[in-house]
């Protein structure tokens, strides 16, 4: 469920129409129903009732708006961070330093002195010689970082290839046949506490049965850890359960979820860590544009919207589906594709699709683009970076303005030695 309903025909947010953010703010425009925010991080929590010892920390790569994360730390949400960018903003956001988890496979010398510095709570080693080079940086500040190492499960996520995490051939982590040598030199590295096992297989997952199976491997590996005299008090299990795009998606709930983990793990006694992003934030946030012109196709028109690839990237890198609908629709439906203004063939949102009628001026909508939308959003062909609206019951508030064309340009440099 989310708080983007029609009421007289009309689409809101929450107790707004939409036309009046358009007419206020401008399109395109990305707007956030805190309301559909809290319910969805409540659901995610209260799927894990079963679970008795557990931290979530949202994925801030998908979501990294300053007003987003101030309402999940409210939620009592924790911050997985892929760079020293994220940590700062986490922290901005008052998510407390402890609750901080450090993922990702490129972390810098710079980035791990950053976490170490700033007291966060564990850091998720992708291969040894990073925990080698942790250890080192750690010793040197008379501290100890609090670690695990994330396996590779070889574990087909059943997602698309440019997000699946958890296969032999993908970047992320070590083999998990390697882990327990690997985890044990790093054990006794001083600086060092590895306390536990990371795994992200990928994301957007359609399927629990992928994750049964890498939970049940990392199971296995704790065990064997154990038996080799390791503590083993932590095992972050990532995120990646997936959303409803299409209208007809149905994807596993959080209540099952949250009941496979309670039955796959009830005897490992550790806690628990997730790392929820998309099934957070993915709905609760639309992408509102206006139809620029209706220009014949070959076979069907074109939809030319004002929203662009470089606005909501998705469709161009994944062929991702993103329902769009009208903001006041007549009822009718007509089939076009609906493109944006940027000169790419590329810049295509949706082929030969059945959509509500639509004609120049009129308002809709990319549904379930709170997720990975603004947050790679970029100024190509010198377009203004989007800008993002929170919607609380009948208030908004612009919480990241438009930054124009003029204003990236003003950062540039003409050298004086062309003449």
């Amino acid at each position: 469920m989310d708080h983007f309903q029609y009421r007289d025909g009309v689409l809101h947010a929450e107790d707004i129409p939409l036309p009046r953010i358009a007419e206020e703010i401008g399109t395109p425009v990305y707007v956030y129903s805190r309301a559909t925010l809290e319910r969805h991080a409540q659901v995610f929590r209260d799927a894990l009732e079963d679970v008795p010892k557990k931290h979530i920390a949202f994925a801030i790569k998908c979501n990294p708006n300053l007003g987003v994360l101030r309402v999940l730390a409210r939620q009592g949400y924790g911050a997985d961070v892929v760079s020293g960018g994220e940590l700062e903003r986490a922290l901005a956001a008052g998510m407390a330093a402890e609750d901080i988890v450090f993922s990702g496979v490129g972390k810098t010398r710079a980035e791990l002195a950053q976490g170490l510095d700033r007291g966060i709570g564990q850091f998720n080693i992708e291969h040894e010689p990073e925990g080698i080079a942790l250890a080192e940086i750690a010793l040197a500040k008379e501290t100890t970082a609090q670690a695990v190492l994330r396996v590779n499960p070889d574990v087909d996520a059943g997602t698309h290839a440019k997000i699946s995490t958890g296969k032999a051939e993908n970047k992320f982590g070590v083999g998990i046949d390697a882990a327990p040598e690997i985890f044990d030199r790093l054990a006794g590295l001083p600086g060092l506490k590895m306390r536990g096992i990371a795994l992200h297989i990928g994301s957007q997952l359609t399927s629990l049965a992928p994750l049964e199976a890498a939970f049940e491997r990392v199971g296995r590996l704790v065990a064997d850890l154990r038996a080799a005299g390791h503590d083993i008090t932590h095992v972050d299990l990532g995120g990646g359960l997936g959303v409803p795009y299409r209208p007809d998606d149905d994807p596993p709930s959080p209540a099952e979820y949250g009941a496979m983990v309670a039955r796959v793990t009830k005897n490992w006694d550790v806690t628990l860590m997730f790392e929820p992003g998309r099934v957070i934030a993915g709905n609760t946030g639309v992408l509102l544009t206006e139809v620029l012109w209706v220009k014949p196709g070959a076979t069907n028109p074109f939809v030319i919207v004002d929203a662009a690839m470089n606005d909501l990237a998705r469709p161009a890198l994944y062929d991702a589906y993103h329902d769009f609908v009208a903001v006041e629709p007549t009822g009718e439906k007509m089939t076009a594709s609906i493109v944006g203004p940027v000169c790419e063939t590329g810049d295509t949102f949706a082929r030969d699709r059945t959509i509500d009628r639509v004609e120049s001026g009129d308002l809709a909508v990319f549904r379930t683009a709170g997720a990975y939308g603004a947050t790679m959003a970029s100024t190509y062909n010198s377009r203004s970076l989007v800008p993002e609206v929170l919607v609380d019951g009948d208030r908004s508030i612009v919480v990241a303005d438009r930054i124009a064309a003029g204003t990236i340009m003003a950062a540039e440099r003409v050298p004086d030695w062309i003449d």
